[in-house]
């Protein structure tokens, strides 16, 4: 922009009517304002809930003395523990993922508005948007408060995290896939699970694995903490190892927690690129 267009700009006369008034301001001033809103609301934000500078570097200092408490880990005192719980976690992770998977399928196919009517459709969101309005750990807690203490209550949790998840965003597929591949298959005379299995699921398949993977590396991550709340998995041996002070254990369960992750990672990225 060169310098008579900046001069014009600035130029431009402010309008009488307050409406335009606001407008024209909006226009000229609105993202600075924007913006000195969310750095003053930060620096609000910050002031209510304590943080300063002082306690911030404080906490470092108590970090680095955490960290070295941490340092050389212990392996062999709770390994046989920690193996039997890490394989729980596996096995949570897997069975909840299949679980979620399964539900999810005919629930975002349900859920598409451009497949189904609107009274079947807002009801089923309803159900994808509830399961996806709470963090694991509180839907852990109310599984163990109904069924009890165990891993069964890890994999309904996991498995009501992955509806939310994967039927979102398997429904926004099925919504932006094409209707000529639909009405084609239509126009056969075929049945609507036909035209499903033939006109919708080939334009979405890969993006449903790529979120079913996803959901995977999600769960082997969540079923790590949901023994906190004793619903099976590492999670309860990590948080027991927490309050023994038994900070060397706690590093080798979290370095086992780590390579099981990069494991899942690794595992996701095979699959993906196997239905890429």
């Amino acid at each position: 922009m060169d310098a008579l267009t900046r001069r014009a700009l600035r130029e431009v006369p402010v309008p009488a009517g307050w409406g335009d008034r606001l407008r024209w301001l909006g226009e000229r001033y609105g993202s600075r304002l924007a913006a000195a809103l969310v750095v003053g609301y930060a620096l609000y934000a910050a002031a209510v809930l304590g943080f300063t500078p002082a306690r911030f570097w404080t906490g470092l200092a108590h970090g680095r003395v955490f960290l070295g408490r941490l340092f050389p880990p212990d392996f062999p005192t709770r390994w046989s523990d920690i193996q039997h719980d890490m394989l729980e976690s596996v096995e949570i992770a897997i069975l909840a993922s299949v679980l979620g998977i399964a539900a999810s399928l005919p629930m975002g196919l349900l859920a598409a508005r451009n497949l189904m009517p609107a009274w079947i459709t807002w009801p089923v969101r309803g159900v994808i948007s509830i399961c996806r309005s709470f963090h694991p750990v509180i839907v852990g807690i109310v599984f163990v408060k109904a069924i009890g203490f165990g891993p069964l209550a890890g994999v309904l949790t996991l498995a009501v995290a992955s509806v939310g998840f994967i039927g979102k965003l398997f429904t926004e597929a099925v919504e932006e896939i094409s209707l000529k591949q639909v009405e084609a298959v239509r126009a056969t005379g075929a049945a609507f699970p036909n035209v499903l299995i033939f006109g919708v699921l080939p334009q979405v398949s890969a993006r449903f694995v790529g979120f079913s993977t996803y959901q995977l590396d999600s769960n082997l991550r969540n079923s790590t903490i949901l023994g906190i709340v004793g619903a099976g998995g590492i999670g309860g041996t990590l948080f027991a190892a927490f309050q023994r002070f038994d900070y060397n254990i706690v590093c080798a369960i979290v370095i086992v927690i780590v390579a099981l992750i990069m494991a899942g990672e690794i595992v996701s990225e095979r699959v993906r690129a196997l239905f890429q």
